[in-house]
């Protein structure tokens, strides 16, 4: 039976299958199956049906509310609030607060992949989870560092479910569950073959989208299966779509006008006319005048002079992504008799992306390796009688042959397969659970690269002419500078043009074995649980980039100059692979004290073998239930956390840079410290050094704790709501230290500011390295110059979040006239500090935009019409402020125009009619009033994504007309 007025509220607004729950059951596969079964008429069995096994918890239970906050979106809900994929789904959640890369990135590291962040935690503080299995992670890495997950590759029409659990869960679930889990439930069992056809469009343009799914159940004696396939095809958004990106910012703090797409400047000159300037094209840019489109022309920039430049020139780069998309579900079961079944899932996924960036990072320049390292000028003895230059080519689309034929591209493989044995032990009331599962990722990314030797070689030999020697540093060319202002063919380019092709791919093998008893003895409260859990199993990663990426070449620019560069312009990558075994146990333990009283405690150790090192981690958890009365429940839990280093923080591969670094050691000798840094001699700092950056096998697990405290009440019939307080203290974070980071701390450690004998100032000590010969001055003995720093990873950063979430659910019948369901979700972030290393005092998030451009606080609400054949949903969702650019950029709020930007009201709805009892008809709108992000006028002209791009989106209004058809159902 159900306990509870609290359970009844709840489970009354899941049967409409709208409102978000505050707990859902996930039930075992066995228990979705119940059609497919043949139970045994005795009371072990008839006992069993009262309980689920709910998310956030191993052992099966009558109570669906318990110590951890739960969430549940169902495939019914997801799209009647508008919701194309699980991606967003889950994105526009309220605790989904966290700024996030993704597909309008179009320069990041991982534009095909999608994901979140709970509460403003890094992306890989998350559990995924597939029917309670884990994810196998994204073989790219997020902000080109880290592995994590991608949740791109979930098909929608296969989705049962999805639970959210906020807060750490590695008791139970291991690794990544600090910020919380998220478990996406699949579908087991469908009444009828369905089809289902569904096409989208923008009320803008671009982004069409196609989508077609089948799937259908059967049986044969004791065998079941569910077969499901999903195509999905969508075209992209080009900037060119959206009035927003189109061009430049024409209401930020300067004037928007077109950037310098064909330039020669003259930052110094002897000649003071044209010191400063640009020099102007003789021929007023004609030669030009048909790039883009016919819009390029001359433009004058106040202070500098005139140039070349179009207005359209923002319209080249894409929003959304170019995608097709096939994915194949299968779930299966064998009754080999009424205490044992066999199952079998495989969910597999391909798919095809493409993107660009536009004129971003399609150009040339003399800040390429003609000028070595002169910061982008070379000198030109006969302008002026002397004079330094910078030269600049956006390549438009008539010299390109059309931006998207040069779409970056990615293709992805993805499988999981689960194959396992669960039962009864004869007539006992212990369950069983052995499952193996492997999943697998392979990724092929082609992106569009300039051939250093090529494109320098083209501008050699039709602009710069040889090199002449140098002069004060500087390389010295006589340039054509009328060529400047020629058009390449479309040949000429393709002959230094062309695809780098990168490989990466993840797997990961996992053997479970868990036993369960739920009626293990009896207690005041009822019966006591218990399950264990023991696992096994392996994970690894690879990243294989093009050979090309990580070589060298000499150019020869005439007269013995050489320069060695990267072989492809402005490129390069880093490679990596590794792999680690792993092993753990999990008890948990479900203790009802007495009625309204209820413990849950667990506890679980992890070991990770990284080659001949073994790394452990311990977790545990205790969770209180309180109901005083029927209607209320008084939750909290305490516990700890952990997330194992990524492969990629392990694995990654040497790679070596040079830069320049303050030597706050020796100037500190020399009494300059503080305000009187910059005073320091020239010749002691800023020093150059060769960097290196490499995988660290030796960092240790990130660790936290975790606590959480609620209320559920139910005052009413069908009426539930909720409050619940988060807390985490996360220490030992992995963080990449930078060079002046070290810097600073080797000086405080000779100073005894920090104790020298601490690892702090061992990992200073050790990572840096100097050269023996030391100056004197001033009759100060200095150390030798620093040559070497390893800016690796270490577990140095720390992280504090206070957090609330709330929500609300509630159904009413009005008669003829139907059923309503309202539902509202909340949540707001109290606190968030984070301190990148021990010598640096921690920064409040909340309040240093520099740092954190997240949502304070998300919240959204649903109303449901429900009557016959008739539905309807209305979603308002809200994001609260965020930091504009001016605040971003100064890292506070006291800067002229820094401020919040108000909040962003986005409104779904859809409508759906089911004229015959087998057909259902639905009208799915998202951004239904067309909403734009809030207008921030303190960026600059020269902009043309005057908004947040990882808060933010202008993609505008979509609709989506969805036919859904089940075989055999009648009229």
């Amino acid at each position: 039976m159900i306990k509870s007025k609290i359970t009844m509220a709840i489970v009354a607004a899941l049967a409409l299958g709208y409102g978000t729950a505050y707990a859902q059951s996930a039930p075992s596969d066995g228990s979705q199956q119940g059609s497919d079964q043949q139970p045994a008429p005795d009371v072990k069995n008839a006992k069993k049906l009262q309980a689920v096994t709910v998310t956030g918890s191993l052992i099966p239970q009558s109570q669906i509310e318990t110590a951890t906050p739960i969430i549940t979106i169902t495939a019914d809900e997801m799209k009647a609030k508008g919701f194309t994929t699980v991606a967003e789904a889950l994105q526009q959640s309220s605790f989904a607060t966290g700024s996030v890369q993704g597909m309008q990135d179009t320069n990041s590291f991982t534009t095909g992949a999608e994901t979140l962040s709970m509460f403003g935690l890094p992306v890989g503080f998350v559990k995924y989870l597939i029917d309670g299995r884990p994810m196998g992670n994204f073989p790219g890495l997020y902000n080109g560092s880290d592995t994590f997950n991608s949740l791109s590759g979930i098909p929608m029409d296969m989705v049962d479910h999805i639970d959210i659990l906020p807060g750490g869960q590695s008791s139970l679930y291991g690794s990544d569950a600090i910020a919380g889990v998220i478990n996406i439930v699949l579908k087991k069992h469908i009444d009828a073959p369905t089809i289902d056809v569904r096409y989208g469009w923008y009320k803008d343009g671009g982004g069409a989208n196609r989508r077609i799914s089948f799937a259908d159940s059967f049986s044969a004696g004791k065998f079941n299966s569910l077969v499901g396939l999903q195509f999905d095809s969508t075209q992209p958004i080009w900037t060119k779509d959206r009035s927003f990106t189109k061009g430049y910012f024409q209401q930020g703090t300067s004037p928007g006008i077109p950037l310098r797409d064909t330039l020669v400047y003259v930052p110094f000159s002897y000649d003071s006319t044209i010191s400063g300037m640009y020099l102007s094209d003789p021929n007023h840019c004609q030669n030009i005048s048909q790039f883009w489109g016919g819009t390029t022309s001359e433009h004058n920039r106040p202070g500098h002079g005139l140039y070349c430049g179009s207005p359209d020139t923002p319209g080249a780069g894409t929003l959304t992504l170019d995608s097709k998309s096939a994915s194949l579900y299968t779930h299966n079961t064998f009754d080999v008799n009424d205490d044992l079944q066999l199952y079998g899932d495989l969910l597999y996924n391909y798919s095809e992306k493409k993107w660009e960036n536009g004129p971003n990072t399609t150009w040339w320049g003399t800040a390429g390796p003609s000028a070595g390292s002169s910061g982008g000028y070379f000198w030109d003895p006969t302008l002026g009688g002397g004079s330094l230059v910078d030269l600049q080519h956006s390549f438009a689309p008539e010299e390109v042959g059309g931006y998207q034929h040069i779409m970056n591209k990615q293709y992805e493989n993805a499988y999981m397969l689960t194959l396992g044995a669960r039962g009864t032990f004869g007539q006992s009331n212990w369950d069983y659970d052995l499952g193996f599962t492997h999943s697998d990722d392979h990724l092929r990314e082609l992106d569009f690269q300039r051939v250093a030797a090529g494109v320098e070689g083209y501008y050699s030999s039709h602009v710069l002419g040889p090199q002449q020697g140098t002069y004060s540093g500087y390389p010295v060319f006589t340039p054509n500078y009328a060529a400047m202002w020629n058009p390449i063919s479309q040949a000429d380019f393709k002959s230094f043009t062309g695809y780098s092709n990168s490989f990466a791919k993840t797997w990961d093998n996992l053997l479970r074995g868990q036993l369960t008893n739920a009626s293990l003895f009896h207690l005041p409260g009822g019966d006591a649980g218990i399950a264990m859990v023991v696992e096994g199993g392996n994970e690894g990663w690879s990243s294989t980039p093009d050979p090309r990426l990580l070589e060298d070449v000499t150019i020869d620019y005439g007269n013995g100059n050489t320069v060695t560069t990267p072989y492809f312009w402005g490129t390069s990558a880093t490679p990596g692979a590794g792999h680690r075994s792993r092993a753990a146990a999990t008890v948990e333990l479900k203790l009802p004290v007495f009625s309204q009283l209820t413990a849950d405690l667990s506890g679980r150790y992890d070991n990770y073998k990284v080659g001949n090192q073994n790394v452990g981690a311990g977790t545990y958890n205790l969770g209180l239930e309180y109901r005083p009365f029927e209607s209320l429940l008084l939750r909290g839990r305490y516990g700890t956390a952990f997330k194992v280093p990524t492969l990629s923080d392990e694995f990654q591969l040497p790679s070596g840079y040079y830069n320049t670094v303050t030597d706050y050691l020796n100037c500190g000798r020399l009494n300059f410290t503080g305000p009187t840094l910059v005073n320091c001699p020239q010749n002691v700092s800023p020093t150059q050094y060769n960097g290196e950056t490499y995988g660290n096998p030796a960092l240790q697990p990130i660790k936290a704790k975790v606590w959480s405290y609620g209320v559920v009440w139910a005052p009413i019939e069908n009426m539930s709501m909720s409050v619940d307080y988060l807390h985490w203290s996360i220490n030992n974070e992995v963080a990449q230290l930078s060079a002046d980071t070290l810097s600073r701390t080797e000086y405080l450690c000779d100073i005894g500011t920090i104790d020298p004998s601490t690892q702090t100032c061992k990992n200073a000590f050790d990572l840096i390295t100097r050269g023996t010969a030391g100056k004197i001055i001033n009759g100060v003995q200095l150390l030798g110059p620093i040559t070497h720093i390893v800016t690796t990873k270490l577990n140095v950063a720390n992280e504090q979040v206070n957090a609330i979430t709330a929500h609300f659910s509630y159904g009413h019948d009005i008669g003829s006239l139907g059923r309503l369901v309202l539902g509202m979700s909340y949540s707001d972030m109290l606190k968030h500090e984070y301190q990148d290393y021990v010598i640096d005092p921690p920064v409040d998030l909340l309040r240093h935009p520099n740092y954190s451009t997240d949502f304070k606080s998300k919240g959204n609400a649903s109303l449901t019409w429900l009557k016959g054949e008739w539905s309807a949903t209305v979603l308002a969702n809200r994001f609260g402020r965020s930091p504009n650019y001016a605040a971003y950029a100064s890292d506070g709020y006291t800067a002229k125009g820094a401020a919040k930007l108000p909040g962003w009201i986005r409104w779904n709805g859809s409508v759906t009619y089911n004229p015959i009892k087998s057909l259902g008809l639905s009208l799915q709108v998202t951004n239904l009033f067309n909403k734009m992000p809030p207008v921030d006028h303190t960026y600059p002209g020269t902009t043309s994504l005057p908004y947040n791009t990882d808060n933010y989106n202008v993609y505008g209004r979509a609709m989506y007309l969805e036919a859904n058809y089940k075989f055999g159902q009648g009229s």
